[in-house]
């Protein structure tokens, strides 16, 4: 079975994932990290040399790879992997997802803690971060709000995750 964990930035996909694709015995794929080695550049350099358009058909090339490639993974998607190229109906269609809701405001905190540059927020103030967080999140609701499973203010103890989706991994 797959899981693809969907949500904002900082939602806490990839340190939800990890631990949650360990109790499960499973692959865990971080879809940025593996586009990263595959093409020996950082998100980051990808964006400013060839912009977020070849950025998004890297992701969806990437992610049939991931599924094609694995049979048991929790894959950590990119903030905005569900809202192009019909990627959300495609990880539905290959799996289960899970939508890791958090409100804006912790969004924006763990944003401005984090030690990782984002290339779609560097260099904005906090109330500039807020702002973009709202109205991205207001953006890609649509697409987030596809998904199987919506955990809103996911506990960092993987038990509750392991909890709510029984009921999937009980039929595979």
């Amino acid at each position: 079975m797959l899981i693809f964990l969907v949500g904002f930035m900082g939602s806490g996909k990839t340190t939800l994932g990890r631990p949650l694709a360990t109790r499960l015995n499973y692959d865990f794929i971080d879809l940025d990290r593996a586009i990263e080695t595959g093409e020996g550049r950082t998100i980051s350099e990808i964006f400013a040399t060839d912009g977020e358009a070849h950025f998004r058909a890297l992701e969806r090339k990437y992610l049939e790879e991931v599924i094609a490639q694995h049979k048991k993974a929790v894959i950590s998607t990119g903030g905005g992997t569900p809202c192009f190229n019909e990627n959300m109906p495609f990880m539905n269609a290959h799996g289960v997802t899970v939508y890791l809701k958090i409100a804006p405001r912790m969004l924006a905190n763990r944003l401005l803690a984090a030690k990782v540059r984002r290339p779609l927020v560097e260099g904005k103030s906090p109330e500039e971060l807020l702002r973009y967080i709202e109205e991205t999140l207001t953006e890609r609701e649509t697409y987030y709000g596809q998904a199987n499973v919506v955990v809103g203010n996911p506990s960092r103890d993987v038990s509750q995750l392991l909890m709510i989706l029984e009921p999937y991994l009980s039929n595979n």
